[in-house]
């Protein structure tokens, strides 16, 4: 293999996950443990990729859920989940879905397991959040983004 092929061979690596930001409010306690429980649950999620130097990205998943019991809020938890990702060797086009799909599917198994475990300690019946499909909501947001860009030569 000569040298420039093996410089734009794509390399992947996990370099670092751990949790950036948690937070855990029961505003009502101790009244919420002695109502009926029956929960109403909103959730959220959102990511975020900072560009660190050369291959390096940070990529963060933040998770906000609020519980609310008979219009009451029961909790409210938020977890920022990140990793350090080593990317290189990948076009431009490719680049968009590993971390927008690919890094977030790593990460969300690890903030999944932080808002149940925090729950859990806060006294209510543990939360499992349900699975996510990264790569539809990476394909949603780039159809968003491209609907909003006026021009086909602006479109990427």
């Amino acid at each position: 293999m000569t040298e420039d092929q093996t410089s734009t061979e794509k390399q992947f690596s996990i370099q670092k996950i751990y949790t950036k930001d948690m937070s855990f409010e029961t505003p009502n306690s101790p009244k919420v443990f002695t109502e009926k429980w029956e929960p109403s649950v909103d959730f959220n999620l959102v990511s975020h990729v900072e560009p660190i130097e050369g291959p390096l990205y940070e990529v963060a998943l933040t998770i906000t859920i609020t519980v609310r019991n008979e219009d009451k809020t029961a909790y409210l938890v938020e977890v920022n989940q990140a990793g350090i990702f080593s990317l290189s060797g990948f076009s431009d086009q490719e680049m968009g879905p590993m971390v927008g799909s690919f890094c977030p599917n790593i990460l969300f198994p690890y903030a999944r397991e932080a808002v149940s475990d925090i729950v859990a300690k806060g006294g209510f019946p543990q939360l499992l959040l349900a699975p996510v499909n990264f790569d539809a909501l990476y394909a949603q947001h780039i159809q968003t983004v491209q609907q909003q860009v006026p021009g086909p030569d602006s479109i990427n």
